[in-house]
């Protein structure tokens, strides 16, 4: 597996990561704990060098089970986490609302250090864009944290150009994690451009639109009850029966590659910018190994045109999130 830098910091990471939180949350039941160790090391011995959790996620199960299944690999892999929300008192899923007040960021540090067993967070994001607390403290909280050696480098997700751009002036950035795949183009306005002139990463999370991508959900696949997709306006039977034109697109373009609609989203990624690494999440041992072939996919300019052309015809049906959490990004 190639390693890709993540812009102009010192953060070098596997080209594709693995996004962790559909093992223990989101995507309807928790995976079984041994399985999801096991699937985690696997992808270690196959390159992947980056791994994505959070607090939020359980709240505190994933990062539970990604401290336990790393430890004895600490020290060949990179672990992001995110800060900033409250969480229920009682655990129980989702969050009370946004909080990334200094005073809250030093103290959800302490447990994610805890529960990931180890002294030093690698990439530490804030989840979301906070509007009580001004950016500007935010990086300064993480910038604290980083000379105190809990935490090794400053990360923003869903973040507009101009949070990015204050923040990156106080404590540098090293790497923004935004949804970014061939169903949700919005960041190529503004943000890239940003990332680009600062010298930012991008880890695009959702890279294969929460599955969607993967040519494996239609209209008529059934989704678990605790499924998060089941409140998406994208995921409405009508919506997916729509959208199934750029699953299409993937198809045909897989098909001449000899290879899968999902890697050839990834690749796509990929070949966007050499600062890019993608995460994309699996329980299933089969879809990290089909996931990661992606990596080795060269998609010829002549490829890439072709998938520009007939993107740029197909509308996308349907609001990414409901507004609610829509809300919740940046400016």
């Amino acid at each position: 597996m190639q390693k890709r830098k993540l812009g102009n910091s010192t953060l070098e990471v596997s080209a594709l990561g693995l996004g962790c939180m559909g093992m223990s949350f989101g995507y309807g039941p928790a995976g079984d704990k041994q399985a999801m160790i096991a699937l985690i090391r696997s992808a270690v011995e196959k390159g992947v060098t980056f791994f994505d959790t959070a607090e939020v996620y359980g709240p505190y199960t994933n990062e539970d089970l990604v401290g336990e299944a790393l430890a004895p690999l600490r020290n060949q892999v990179v672990i992001a986490t995110k800060f900033g929300f409250n969480l229920h008192p009682d655990g129980k899923p989702g969050w009370a609302g946004l909080n990334s007040r200094p005073e809250h960021i030093k103290q959800a540090v302490e447990g994610s250090l805890k529960r990931l067993q180890t002294d030093v967070i690698d990439l530490y994001y804030q989840h979301r864009v906070d509007p009580e607390v001004p950016i500007e403290d935010v990086a300064g909280a993480v910038q604290d944290l980083i000379r105190e050696g809990k935490v090794k480098h400053f990360g923003l997700s869903e973040a507009g150009a101009q949070t990015i751009r204050r923040a990156h002036a106080v404590q540098p950035v090293a790497a923004l994690q935004s949804e970014y795949s061939l169903w949700w183009r919005r960041p190529e306005a503004e943000i890239i451009p940003t990332l680009e002139e600062l010298g930012i990463g991008l880890v695009p999370y959702s890279p294969l639109g929460k599955g969607f991508l993967t040519g494996k959900i239609d209209e008529n696949t059934p989704l678990d009850s605790t499924d998060f997709r089941n409140t998406l306006p994208r995921f409405t039977p009508e919506a997916r029966k729509a959208n199934l034109a750029v699953v299409d697109l993937l198809g045909r373009i897989a098909q001449r590659k000899n290879a899968t609609p999902a890697q050839i989203a990834l690749a796509w990624l990929l070949a966007q910018k050499p600062w890019i690494s993608p995460i994309p999440g699996t329980t299933k041992p089969a879809r990290l190994e089909e996931n990661l072939g992606a990596a080795a996919l060269e998609l010829t300019p002549a490829d890439l045109s072709e998938i520009e052309s007939a993107a740029s015809q197909i509308p996308i049906e349907g609001a990414r999130y409901p507004e609610h959490i829509e809300k919740m990004t940046g400016r």
